[in-house]
């Protein structure tokens, strides 16, 4: 399963019932009292209810939401990723954009442009969730962006007709995918297309739709155009072979993708979700899976950037951070997790073992580094 990347080098009807109390006046008779009669009540009909929404043609779906994603081009030092963003909302003069984690990893230059008339942005990562695959982007001078319609994952089932549409293959023209729901609530493993990164999705729609590489981040529509999903991942197949495999793609619930929006709009960091600029340490890391005989297990580092934090202190390939931040480190996920919760300037303490088995330590700055 690949986490798709392109390298290029209710609305509630209110019925008011309205009551009228008659008060008669009764001919007076010898020997007997004013009683008023029964109040007669009369309730007023409530307005039928409004017809059910009609499924658009194909060609309506594209047109009700092309305006509103964009592209987005993430360059790394890889090369240039290109994905999709799902416009939610404007935010001041600017708007908030919806897209996947993995189309901005590493980005060190992040633009985007809007699929309707091409108008380019400025792209600012407010935060974001790796372990979910998603983040929220800000696009100054993007207000006039029309949002998505939203519609809920949780009224989609098994053989709804759907519709994927984003950037696919990077081209920068909206492509659409149709196809049907066929499995929800499933696990997968994905790979990342650029770099080989893995990571579990859980909960995710599973469609037959031909989601491309580039589509990452884009819209998964239903027959109304309301988007019930974010297009994550899947198997790209060759169009031209008759004998290829049925296109299978995985879409992450538009439910639980705008909860994740809120707690990064909120502000409200976790074990998962980083807000603001990432930090930077300069190293890349595996797991230490065979230490030697008295060396700890940790996050052996197998990459040190140049001028980078850790290469001021003096860490080097090979070497195994052991604690980081006072927290234990025992796996490469754990030094990932620790660094969620911090931010550029930050003061660390590091504690490693280096290539001759002995134990250092020190304090390091950390700098802004790209989204990770």
């Amino acid at each position: 399963m690949s986490a798709f990347g392109v390298r290029r080098v209710s609305a509630a009807i209110a019925v008011l019932a309205a009551v009228g109390l008659a008060l008669l006046a009764i001919p007076l008779e010898h020997g007997t009292l004013d009683v008023p009669k029964q109040a007669q009540a009369t309730t007023a009909l409530a307005p039928p209810p409004p017809p059910p929404p009609v499924p658009l043609a194909p060609q309506q779906i594209t047109e009700r939401v092309v305006p509103t994603i964009v592209t987005i081009t993430t360059r790394t030092g890889l090369g240039t990723t290109a994905g999709t963003g799902i416009v939610l909302r404007p935010a001041g003069p600017a708007a908030i954009v919806l897209t996947n984690h993995h189309v901005i990893d590493g980005g060190t230059d992040i633009t985007a442009e809007s699929m309707r008339d091409g108008t380019p942005y400025p792209v600012e990562v407010l935060g974001y969730d790796s372990s979910r695959d998603l983040a929220v982007l800000r696009l100054p001078g993007g207000a006039a962006l029309p949002p998505a319609a939203l519609g809920s994952s949780r009224n989609a089932g098994v053989g709804d007709p759907v519709t994927a549409i984003g950037n696919a293959e990077g081209g920068g023209v909206p492509q659409s995918a149709p196809g049907a729901v066929t499995r929800l609530g499933v696990t997968v493993l994905t790979r990342n297309s650029v770099d080989g990164s893995r990571n579990e999705l859980a909960g995710l729609i599973e469609v037959n739709a031909d989601v491309r590489p580039g589509d990452s981040g884009g819209p998964l529509v239903d027959a109304f155009g309301e988007v019930i999903g974010v297009s994550s991942a899947g198997n790209a197949v060759q169009r031209d072979e008759p004998s290829a495999p049925a296109p299978k793609s995985y879409a992450i619930p538009i439910d639980s993708a705008l909860e994740v929006v809120d707690q990064i709009l909120a502000g409200r960091p976790s074990d998962s979700v980083h807000i603001g600029p990432t930090p930077q340490l300069g190293v890349s890391v595996r797991d230490h899976v065979e230490p030697q005989a008295g060396t700890p297990a940790g996050a052996q580092i197998v990459q040190v950037s140049y001028r980078s934090p850790a290469d001021g202190l003096g860490l080097a390939r090979g070497d195994v951070i052991v604690q980081f931040g006072g927290v234990p480190i025992r796996t490469a996920s754990d030094l990932t997790v620790r660094m969620i919760a911090l931010h550029p300037g930050d003061v660390v303490d590091v504690a490693w073992i280096d290539a001759t088995g002995a134990q250092r330590s020190g304090s390091m700055v950390l700098t802004e580094g790209p989204p990770r």
